[in-house]
């Protein structure tokens, strides 16, 4: 069966597009993702990003925020303006502040093949890391050094099971 004569023609190009103008209203519609909820909620979309950010007390450009101060000489004068802020949502500093100075949470946890495979070790050969070293649940032929390392990270009491 024949195709259709429009897939054989060449494409033409539309001179009366505005590529320009389609490619900034297509930027301006992409709204950045934001993962933090209470910046989120004091977003504000027909605002600029910079002008948001400010609001909020954050820094979009920390150079602009934070200048290098230039050094001058004896006999000049020195200007040195602080940067306006103007903060209308306060609260979000406070609330990223209280997040920022609570503990953090000890996500280090071992796997519980490695756990059992310890405790095999220690119930088996007690301290005998060179006899652990020839055991035959040693499946990766780990070499003394790496099982004394492993019953040590074992042994840390950030992952002591309670029960």
């Amino acid at each position: 069966m024949p195709k259709a004569k429009q897939s054989k023609r060449r494409k033409q190009y539309d001179y009366n597009l505005d590529r320009k103008k389609l490619k900034k209203k297509f930027k301006k519609k992409i709204a950045p993702r934001i993962e933090h909820p209470q910046i989120r909620n004091a977003w504000e979309d027909h605002k600029s990003t910079s002008t948001n950010l400010l609001e909020m007390g954050l820094s979009f450009d920390p150079n602009r925020t934070l200048p290098i101060k230039k050094q001058t000489l004896p006999g000049q004068k020195h200007r040195d303006k602080p940067p306006e802020r103007v903060v209308t949502k306060p609260y979000i500093i406070s609330k990223l502040q209280e997040e920022a100075s609570l503990p953090e949470k000890d996500t280090k946890t071992l796997s519980s093949d490695l756990i059992e495979y310890v405790q095999h070790m220690i119930r088996e050969h007690h301290d005998d890391h060179k006899a652990m070293a020839r055991d035959e649940k040693n499946y990766y032929q780990d070499t003394p050094k790496q099982i004394s390392r492993k019953i040590s990270l074992n042994s840390a009491p950030h992952s002591r099971r309670k029960g």
